[in-house]
């Protein structure tokens, strides 16, 4: 009778040593940056901008409506500018169809510039954002879940290098008490998205839409935050007038407008 022989106890810890040193690679070589145009953000991000072949998480301060929104279009704005060359499309990933088109192309990312993918679960969704970072063809891909340990992100930061592709990965909320940005991941940047007051108008009206960005993670720099004005129709953010008119802080430091 022939003896199975047990693989080595220590094979699993080798492997995961590889995939960590795989890891630390893929993050070391970020890609090229995307500004944000905006030098009270760059200045204060690792290689002065979103690395064009990493994983970066969003989510939405809170689990009210207006906050997800809020999320949602800063990823479609940064989707919008990595995808703003002709011919070049973003892959978005979901298993709830709850997007607002006329929404998006307000954020500059329009119908002809986005394919749908949708699934049941997240799993499907995270194997969806993984093959199509290894494509290589796509501008950006985002995918929205409820949850994804650190396998998955590193797995996700892994195919985003070896696609040369930005990965813009949704956290959505599970319960209203959870931060769904609390588990651990290999994200190069987890942000933080919520609504603010707008612009008040000299008139009856409502000014242009702000937010709180805070970067609540990066590798390589330190957090900060910022209000800033929502995306422009080329996913352009914006520093309102009374901030940009203030000596820029020493870099490193957290910024909060009223």
């Amino acid at each position: 009778m022939l003896l199975q022989t047990a693989l080595p106890s220590r094979l699993p810890a080798e492997q995961l040593a590889a995939l960590r040193a795989q890891v630390a690679q893929a993050q070391s070589d970020r890609g090229p940056a995307l500004p944000f145009g905006i030098p009270e953000i760059d200045t204060r991000l690792a290689g002065g901008g979103i690395a064009g072949a990493s994983l970066h998480e969003i989510a939405a301060a809170s689990a009210g409506w207006a906050d997800d929104a809020a999320a949602t279009l800063f990823a479609a704005g940064i989707a919008a500018r990595f995808a703003a060359e002709n011919g070049m499309t973003v892959l978005w990933a979901l298993s709830r169809f709850d997007l607002y088109a006329p929404g998006l192309e307000q954020a500059g990312l329009g119908p002809h510039k986005i394919l749908y993918a949708q699934a049941k679960k997240d799993a499907e969704i995270l194997a969806l954002a993984e093959d199509a970072l290894r494509d290589g063809s796509l501008a950006c891909v985002i995918a929205e879940v409820r949850s994804a340990d650190q396998t998955a992100t590193r797995r996700l930061q892994l195919a985003a290098a070896d696609g040369r592709t930005p990965m813009l990965l949704y956290r959505r909320h599970r319960t209203r008490e959870r931060n769904p940005l609390s588990q651990p991941s290999s994200a190069m940047t987890r942000w933080s998205i919520g609504a603010a007051p707008s612009e008040r108008l000299p008139h009856t009206g409502v000014g242009r839409a702000r937010w709180h960005v805070d970067l609540l993670r990066q590798r390589g720099g330190a957090p900060f935050s910022l209000v800033l004005e929502a995306c422009d129709d080329q996913g352009r953010l914006a520093l309102p007038a009374a901030v940009a008119d203030r000596t820029a802080a020493p870099a490193g430091a957290t910024i909060r407008a009223a």
